[in-house]
């Protein structure tokens, strides 16, 4: 099995939504090791000295055994204006692991746009490294059932930013602006004019 992996950002010297990071990573170890004591990622993110003037992107494996692994490098948003939707019904990234061969797999089917967009069943999810947000002009929307339910994603949710919808996509072009979200893109970070 592959360790899972939950990818945090650092900002201003400041971790950002731990306790959705820990409250995900404690869903996946009950899943998968329910006896195995949770590890706290506050704790092994604690004793790090964080530059405040630098976005850190912290990668930190775990498994049976705890965590495995933490590194930090510095993050850079990627440069994405052009999408394309591909089609994968069998995909299945419920749980965040470092083993990303399917999204990968997807991601290469791009073609001369900048990054995929997933449509699994007829119904949007996400890109092959984010959750999406669509914008209708009055109010931003997010896939009811995304590969993997993202942290940012959840934390919006529950911020009354975000709404859930099931959303087909053959209704793409309804919309005017879809913003990549994930632990490192805030909503509105990143965000691709659709029309």
């Amino acid at each position: 099995m592959y360790p899972f992996v939950e990818t945090i950002r650092v900002e201003e010297g400041v971790p950002h939504n731990i306790s959705y990071h820990q409250r995900r990573m404690a869903n996946t170890m009950q899943h998968f090791f329910p006896h195995v004591p949770v590890p706290s990622l506050a704790s092994a993110l604690a004793s790090r000295k964080w530059s405040a003037d630098i976005t850190w992107k912290v990668h930190v494996e775990y498994d049976a055994s705890g965590i495995t692994l933490v590194k930090a490098d510095e993050y850079h948003i990627r440069h994405i204006t052009r999408l394309r939707l591909v089609l994968c019904n069998d995909i299945d990234y419920a749980y965040k692991s470092v083993d990303r061969r399917c999204l990968e797999a997807l991601a290469a089917q791009r073609g001369e746009a900048d990054e995929v967009v997933i449509v699994k069943n007829g119904l949007l999810t996400d890109t092959s490294y984010s959750n999406i947000a669509l914008f209708d002009g009055s109010q931003w929307v997010t896939p009811r059932q995304p590969l993997l339910r993202g942290t940012m994603r959840q934390s919006l949710l529950d911020a009354g930013a975000l709404v859930e919808m099931d959303i087909k996509a053959e209704d793409w072009d309804h919309y005017r602006q879809v913003s990549l979200i994930n632990a490192m893109m805030p909503l509105g970070r990143l965000i691709c004019n659709l029309r």
